[in-house]
């Protein structure tokens, strides 16, 4: 295969650090050493392209400057942005899938009946999430195989397995 890519969220910038234009990165990834190494190319859907100039941990948390936040003031304006990096289709872990194949996909039961829209994924500490839109309004999936046995991007679709309350608003007695 040629050399293809997919674009993957790496992190979100938290806040300014220091008085250099650091920041600090809530990274998404699970090997932000690689992905947050000097020299690295990242970008922003809202922001643009960046450029990794220095990483290192400061007591557990991530700290990064970047080519173009050169004070404090410029690196408070980048808060909030989320990071994505273009990582080649073979360092994708079998069952990882990024962001942008997830989102738009058609979400069905396992029976094949549509239970709506994959809007967006959240990535929390615990795992990731995703966020279905259905006639109800959006509801929160967790991104785990018991409950979601089956994605099938290709055909544009992935497989729910719903336990009860998951998606139908949890009006039932909870147990």
């Amino acid at each position: 295969m040629a050399h293809h890519t997919t674009e993957v969220l790496v992190g979100r910038i938290g806040r300014a650090h220091g008085l250099r234009g650091e920041v600090t990165v809530q990274p998404t990834t699970d090997s932000p050493e690689q992905r947050f190494a000097p020299g690295s190319q990242l970008y922003s859907p809202t922001a643009g392209g960046f450029v990794v100039g220095t990483s290192r941990w400061q007591a557990g948390t991530l700290v990064v400057g970047f080519d173009r936040a050169k004070d404090r003031s410029a690196a408070e304006a980048l808060r909030g942005t989320e990071l994505w990096a273009s990582v080649p289709i073979g360092d994708v872990e079998e069952d990882e899938y990024h962001d942008t194949v997830l989102i738009g996909l058609a979400a069905v039961d396992p029976a094949g009946r549509p239970l709506g829209t994959v809007a967006r994924v959240l990535h929390l500490p615990g795992q990731d999430v995703l966020v279905v839109g259905t006639p109800d309004g959006e509801r929160l999936v967790p991104f785990v195989a018991a409950l979601v046995p089956e994605v099938d991007a290709a055909a544009g679709r992935l497989v729910i397995d719903p336990i009860p309350g998951l998606l139908d608003g949890g009006d039932d007695d909870a147990s």
